[in-house]
């Protein structure tokens, strides 16, 4: 607590030592702190025309004043120094004469102005702020529109709010003045980040959407990815699982083209570990606007700006959040009796005999011998109902117009929702500095980082799914402990580990990494004449992953109450601990010249060239040694010395490329851009190194047409826009293939197969065969948009078409060479795909009464397609129709038909054959599968498209956010559909190998009126009749286990009061908001049993998605 005082107080001090000087020659900005009066007449008459006339002999001089303040007039300003000398001024024209004679009061010189603020239609407008131009004198209007502000006789009062027109008043001796704000209609003036620069929204030609950090925040969770989820047309993000600190990277895109690039601050970074708090602005680049970053901008490009400091006193934001997490949903299992049952049942059913008795199935029942006969609910064991998550954050900015400051600090505590040490913590900080040096040059200088530290016991990484593989698997009807001795964790019957064990670091090991990044860059700017500006970019960046992973061996045991002793068994047999580092630098150098300029108020012209170089260094290396003994000390030096393993490498990876982009709009209406990438790889042949991949775009603003203004009077904004790019991609290449190789392989034979003398040993071979005409495989871009707003802003559109190409993406041919050769074949440009979809998007913004009203949703539909495609040679023509990609939809699920269940063994024996044994295996309520080919046989050949890909081709969003005297509301929902859900985790009704668990929902299935007895009568039910080991015949891939899928999450609820400014001011608050969050609290879909978003109905095999429930404040002071 002491050190983040310090380091409190030592942001403070930085922020006050920024306060700086400047002003203009019309108005007068001026901040001095207890400086002699005379310097600041001589700085008065250094920033404007007024010149000082006074006696010194009667004026003091030297005395210090204080005066702080921004486009003010000369008049504030020398009240301000009057007041603390004592004395009186004349100002005539342009000349100020000072006397000793004492200014007539204050009070006379000053009055109460009241008024009322209203919007367009008249209603009282809650929460303007009202100030004195070029002071910090200001109030905020109340629940009515009403101010009353004391002020002198000739201020000019500025009335601000967000959405409406900022105005200006001149005061004029008025006691009183009533102000009616307009809406803003300039959102189209909104300035856009895009590759290397920014641009007027109003004359963007390319797709690219945009995001306000305030709207990121609004759903704050510690994965970035998941703030976006819903809120960006295109941005698709399957959120398959909530374990902290986890990101499932492959599940996230840009209308389904593959991962995007993301660009903080002008440089590729990671950024689902950024502080939500931290982040300005997010825009997305879609099309071929994203082809200025070459090939690394292949699948669209996210664009990030942090934070940067006002022109301010200094501000300090607050921010702290606590949250409860609880899964979303758990598919349950079978408790000890329903296991002893239905395990009875099913191996009736397969004509074996009974695993329990009827005594023992009833005292299941009862539990009446609890020792004996328990029933352990592992899920109950081993998951918490709720864990809690905190989040906060510290940030102050600040500044003058020579220098603007940003400093943050964020501070992430999410614990796990096992019952075990997991946690996952992580430590940001950002700062931001903007320095004038002289009038035409300027510097930028920026740090940042985090610290994420991991704490796992050893069974739960990847996503969890070995411990809840576990926790399905292992049978109810055995303790956690041996005789309820919790020195002893019961042994289970099958191969699974006891699931609490594999919580207990100290029992079965841990995994901890720390991943520490930290970047720094500084940027200089030079204006070298009007509308040419020079900028010089340098940045480095430095990433360290730690990990340490200890695998303890440990023995678990069951209990002879006969004998009263503990037998052992041993699970793991040896100890093994692993060590890794990964360090990381890269070096990021941008130099470029930018040209911008209007001519005649009708053609402007913007011209970007840039060169941008990028190298990166990796290095890591890992070791392992085991341990004989279950007490080892987790420290490599303490292991056996026997099979002790090491390994590492290094690499350097070095990236060119000139960009060039030139935009011209005429009139305001019409706009062309040029762009192009002059890229080079290093892992292609030298003649084959450079690519050069150009982009074009234009636009036209058809509202700006006098036609379409009389036509259309409600129309502020119609434009229609196009691109088309060829961008380069080398991702998927090998690297150096244009030459022949070799490598070291530690299997050679000496001495022949066979041979008793023969010999392993290290040797070379000849890696492969060189291809000097691999090159980039390409990627073409085509985009049609149109954009529209009406009614002053309160209803808008966009709309976007897209189609996309690529050839030539590496495969290796079809083809092999003799054995002898021992070379594989080299890779080649051979395959092709395409994908095309689009995106709409509806917004408006209406107040209703004292009501403000913001409704925004989005939908985005997007689906690939394979061209040629290398492949084997069909056998027969079904093998081409069911195996041949090449020229078809990529995401299909292949799979039976099943036409009902069969209710009799008549109707199984005159059916077609599907188990490969006459149907001796099928009972009544088995799956029955049409005979797509009517061969009598129900095989491979029978499969059809029996439904989508996992991943949905339609997604959707839905934003509604409100406020009324000072209460908001937020509500976030999304969804998605036109994808297939397979429930593979469902298709045996137990969990093999051995004794494992049942699901619950297994007990609805087809079974005998009494399993005791073979001849009685079959008693239908929604699944087929229980099997052990499940049924080779009913865990086909078919239309029995899929579902044409959509859900529709609430995925973010907020609702929040923000305390008034008069209730704060005495306290010293500038602003106080309080709130509550709900974050994945209700889901509609038809998927059953699992999570919607679960990976083929994986997900209760996985660390569960979560639901949250978070309470939080934001203040400022």
């Amino acid at each position: 607590m002491r050190k983040i005082k310090q380091t409190v107080r030592t942001i403070l001090l930085c922020g006050f030592l920024f306060a700086y000087t400047d002003a203009t020659f019309a108005q007068i900005t001026l901040s001095v702190k207890q400086q002699p009066v005379r310097e600041v007449i001589k700085e008065i008459e250094r920033i404007s025309d007024y010149r000082f006339f006074y006696n010194e002999n009667s004026i003091p001089m030297e005395k210090r004043v204080t005066v702080n303040v921004k486009d003010s007039d000369i008049e504030n300003v020398l009240n301000l120094i009057a007041d603390q000398m004592g004395i009186s001024y004349v100002i005539k024209n342009n000349q100020i004469a000072l006397s000793a004679e004492k200014r007539a009061n204050v009070a006379q010189q000053t009055r109460k102005v009241q008024g009322t603020v209203v919007d367009d239609l008249g209603m009282p407008v809650i929460g303007a702020n009202v100030s004195v131009k070029g002071t910090t004198n200001g109030t905020i209007t109340d629940m009515d529109g009403n101010f009353l502000l004391e002020v002198p006789n000739n201020a000019i009062l500025e009335i601000t709010y967000i959405g409406y027109r900022p105005q200006e008043i001149a005061i004029k001796g008025q006691t009183r003045v009533d102000i009616k704000l307009a809406e803003d209609t300039q959102k189209l003036d909104e300035v856009v980040v895009v590759g290397y620069g920014t641009q007027k929204k109003a004359t963007l030609t390319g797709a690219v959407a945009s995001l306000k950090g305030e709207e990121l925040a609004k759903v704050s969770q510690p994965n970035m990815k998941a703030n976006l989820i819903g809120k960006i047309p295109g941005v698709r993000y399957q959120e398959s699982t909530g374990e902290p600190g986890v990101d499932s990277s492959d599940r996230f895109n840009i209308r389904g083209f593959g991962e995007p690039l993301v660009i903080v601050d002008g440089v590729e970074r990671p950024f689902t570990q950024i502080d939500p708090n931290e982040i300005a602005s997010m825009n997305v680049l879609k099309d071929a606007s994203a082809a200025v970053y070459g090939f690394k901008g292949v699948n669209g490009v996210i664009i990030i700006e942090t934070k940067k400091g006002e022109m301010s006193r200094p501000k300090i934001n607050y921010s702290y959040s606590i949250g409860l997490q609880s899964p979303v949903k758990n598919l349950e299992m079978m408790n000890a009796y329903e296991y002893a049952y239905y395990r009875n049942q099913a191996l009736m059913n397969a004509g074996q005999s009974k695993r329990f008795t009827d005594e023992e199935v009833e005292k299941y029942r009862t539990g009446s011998d609890p020792i004996n006969y328990p029933s352990t609910d592992w899920y109950a064991e081993t998951v918490r109902k709720v864990a809690p998550k905190q989040q906060h954050n510290l940030n102050i900015n600040g500044g003058s117009e020579k220098i603007r400051y940003f400093f943050s600090l964020g501070y992430l505590d999410q614990e796990s929702i096992l019952k075990s040490t997991q946690e996952f913590k992580r430590y940001n900080f950002r700062s931001n500095i903007t320095a004038e040096i002289t009038s035409k040059l300027n510097a930028e200088v920026g740090l940042g980082g985090h610290i994420d530290d991991y704490k796992y016991p050893y069974w739960t990484g990847d996503e969890g799914i070995e411990l809840f593989t576990a926790i399905k698997s292992n049978a109810p009807n055995v303790p956690v402990y041996a005789n309820n001795n919790k020195n002893y964790y019961y042994n289970s019957d099958n191969n699974e580990l006891n699931p609490v064990a594999m919580l207990d670091r100290d029992a079965t090991g841990f995994k901890d990494k720390r991943n520490v990044e930290f970047n720094g860059q500084l940027a200089l700017n030079y204006e070298i004449f009007k509308g040419l500006k020079a900028r010089a970019f340098f940045a480095y960046d430095y990433t360290n992953l730690a990990q340490k992973e200890m695998k303890t061996a440990c023995t678990f045991y069951t209990y002879d109450s006969v004998q009263d002793t503990y037998n052992p068994i041993t699970k793991v047999a040896k100890g093994e601990l692993m060590e890794k580092t990964q360090p990381y630098y890269k070096t990021t150098q941008q130099y470029s010249l930018n040209y911008k300029n209007t001519f005649n108020d009708l053609h402007d012209v913007e011209a970007l060239a840039l060169w941008e170089w990028k190298e990166t260094n990796t290095n890591w290396f890992m070791a392992r040694r085991y341990y004989s003994t279950t007490s080892a000390i987790p420290e490599l030096d303490r292991g056996d010395v026997d099979n002790m393993y090491n390994e590492g490498n290094s690499a350097v990876y070095k990236y060119g490329g000139l960009v060039g982009r030139l935009n011209y709009v005429y009139a305001g209406k019409y706009m062309a851009e040029f762009s192009f990438r002059y890229d080079g790889s290093y892992k292609t042949a030298p003649d084959k190194r450079w690519g050069f991949f150009p982009a074009v775009s234009a636009g036209w603003r058809i509202s700006e047409e006098q036609f379409m203004k009389d036509l259309v009077p409600q129309m502020d904004n119609l434009k229609l826009r196009a691109s088309w790019g060829s961008i380069g991609n080398d991702s998927q290449l090998n690297a150096s293939q244009f030459v022949s190789g070799w490598q070291f392989e530690d299997r050679f034979i000496l001495g022949g197969a066979g041979n008793s003398s023969a010999s392993i040993t290290n040797g070379m071979k000849e890696a492969n065969l060189a291809n000097p005409n691999i090159t980039w495989y390409k990627v073409m871009t085509t985009n049609v948009g149109l954009d529209g707003s009406f009614w002053g802003g309160k209803l808008s559109f966009e709309f976007d078409y897209f189609y996309r190409k690529t050839t030539g993406y590496p495969a290796t041919r079809n083809t092999s060479l003799p054995t002898t050769s021992g070379i594989p074949l080299p890779q080649e440009n051979l395959n092709g795909s395409d994908n095309r979809g689009f995106e709409l998007s509806l917004g408006t913004v209406q107040r209703i009464g004292n009501v403000n009203l913001q409704i925004k949703g989005n939908v985005a539909y997007a689906r690939e397609k394979d061209l040629y495609k290398e492949q084997a040679l069909p056998l027969n023509q079904y093998k081409n129709w069911r195996d041949n990609g090449a020229y078809r939809w990529k995401n299909v699920t292949w799979g039976y038909e099943h036409i009902g269940q069969f209710q009799s063994y008549d109707e199984i024996y005159n059916s077609p054959i599907q188990d490969g044994k006459g149907n001796s295996s099928l009972r009544p309520g088995d799956i029955k599968y049409k005979d797509l080919n009517g061969d009598g046989l129900i095989d491979a050949n029978d499969e059809k498209v029996i439904g989508k890909g996992t991943f949905p081709d339609l997604n959707f969003g839905l934003t509604l956010a409100a406020d009324w005297k000072g209460f908001d509301v937020n509500i976030l929902f999304q969804g998605a559909s036109n994808y297939t859900q397979v429930l593979n985790a469902l298709t045996s009704p137990f969990r093999g190998p051995g004794e494992g668990n049942g699901f619950r929902v297994w007990m609805d299935s087809w079974h005998k009126a009494d399993y005791n007895d073979p001849d009685s009568e079959w008693v239908p039910g929604k699944f087929p009749s229980l099997r052990i080991e499940g049924n080779d015949n009913n865990s086909k891939k078919s239309t029995y286990w899929t579902t044409d899928a959509y859900y529709v999450r609430l995925k973010s609820i907020e609702i929040g009061y923000t305390i008034p400014k008069n209730l704060l001011s005495k306290v010293g608050i500038e602003h106080l908001r309080v709130y509550a969050n709900a974050y994945n609290p209700l889901t509609i879909t038809n998927v059953k049993y699992t999570d919607p978003e679960a990976i083929e109905g994986w997900q209760s095999f996985y660390y569960p998605q979560l639901k949250v429930y978070s309470f939080g404040v934001n203040v400022s002071f």
